[in-house]
């Protein structure tokens, strides 16, 4: 019981990494392969933003069906593995609680 829950603890954290870091990967494979795309999320008005406002509208970008548009398969393939990730992060992180819930 308790190597279950504590698989469900580091299957979550570890979900939860994928999911910042399949954000990150986007993030470099965008300026890389799309710098026009990158350009529209990185400035505002011709000027660049600052970090938070950049992660703000990446938020965005990846929310919306523009990431899709492009057909690139590295960039689909890395939004899917943001979208899902979380999922699976707040599911292992439930059922951890329902296991400790149960274990009383």
């Amino acid at each position: 019981m308790i190597q279950l829950y504590l698989s469900l603890l580091l299957a979550g954290v570890a979900c939860f990494l994928l999911h910042f870091g399949a954000q990150y990967r986007i993030a470099s494979l965008l300026r890389s392969r799309h710098p026009n795309e990158w350009k529209i999320i990185s400035e505002s008005d011709g000027q660049p933003t600052n970090a938070v406002r950049t992660w703000v509208r990446l938020q965005l970008a990846l929310r919306s069906p523009v990431l899709p548009a492009l057909e690139d398969n590295a960039v689909t393939r890395w939004r899917s593995a943001w979208r899902y990730s979380l999922w699976a992060a707040w599911l292992c992180w439930f059922g951890a609680l329902a296991l400790q819930y149960t274990a009383r």
